[in-house]
């Protein structure tokens, strides 16, 4: 079973005002490497900082071509950070390997200098913090981004949409819609909310499901399990947790442990309104439930 004492230092990290996300990333990177020296890799972050800080401030012009109505000296300051990171640095998104597991943990970013949109996007964020760039997350459907503001009133309005998954690229709002039909294989109503801000919890959110997605495909069911604890320690209601919670219990046999788990699940879906999906998930939940009953009950 997972480390009471890992969840509760990770919820704390994660509901913490502060606007770090290496520190919980590298709690929640515990799950698969138990004795991680968490510093040294926070260490590595400072020291990148650092460099970045000398890139950054050091940039004022650039040859990239500047979008209308953006800062050319922000552009200038995103553009020697992304020469640093990822033609220095040479940080890679990892399309070959993407379901690898180790892309979900900040340590392996670092090492590995690879990941997934989301992890590349913490490194992106956490080096540009430590080197005066103001920088947040963008829970895009599919592909995580990172955006530094425009200020609005000005002549330099417009936001910076920025890929940290290929090396830094500029995004319009088309080229976003672009990538949200590759994602979803359609064409989806384009609302402004598909670019919000992404808070800390959201993004460890995020990170933890990209991990349990990532071990399911390899049906490494105790794994998944221990992430699902720590997103049910950060959403307690989260209703398709404890059903997920509960399947993998029923995987690995843990059928008491399965039982009250669907059983709750069930119980708390009462009276909500269900689209037809739905409603077929529930009838093979209870299913198993009914099959977890008599399976519990023999072993009494």
């Amino acid at each position: 079973m997972i480390d009471e004492a890992l969840v509760r230092e990770f919820t704390s990290m994660v509901h913490s005002p502060d606007p770090d996300l290496a520190g919980p990333a590298l709690v929640m990177a515990r799950l698969g490497y138990p004795h991680l020296d968490a510093e040294a890799y926070v260490a590595r972050l400072d020291a990148l900082g650092r460099e970045a800080l000398t890139r950054v401030s050091a940039a004022t012009t650039t040859t990239h071509e500047i979008p209308p109505h953006v800062d050319p000296l922000v552009f200038a300051r995103v553009a020697a950070l992304n020469e640093f990171l990822f033609e220095d640095e040479r940080f890679t998104g990892n399309d070959k390997q993407y379901d690898d597991p180790r892309n979900s943990f900040l340590n392996e970013v670092l090492d590995r200098r690879t990941g997934i949109p989301i992890t590349l996007a913490l490194v992106y964020m956490e080096v540009a913090r430590r080197a005066g760039l103001d920088l947040e997350g963008v829970n895009f459907p599919g592909h995580f981004l990172v955006r530094h503001r425009g200020v609005q009133g000005t002549s330099y309005s417009r936001d910076l949409l920025i890929d940290a998954h290929h090396a830094g690229a500029i995004l319009s709002e088309a080229m976003c819609r672009d990538l949200l039909a590759r994602h979803t294989g359609k064409d989806v109503l384009w609302e402004p909310d598909l670019l919000a801000h992404a808070t800390k919890v959201q993004i460890l959110t995020r990170m933890l499901l990209n991990l349990k997605r990532a071990y399911v495909r390899l049906y490494s069911f105790a794994q998944a399990r221990e992430v699902t604890e720590l997103l049910l320690a950060l959403n307690p209601s989260a209703a398709t947790e404890l059903r997920d919670r509960g399947l993998l219990a029923y995987h690995l046999n843990d059928l008491p442990s399965a039982l009250r788990d669907l059983q709750t699940y069930l119980e708390r879906s009462k009276g909500a309104e269900l689209d037809e999906d739905e409603r077929a998930e529930h009838a093979r939940i209870w299913e198993h439930v009914k099959t977890l009953r008599r399976r519990v009950a023999a072993l009494n």
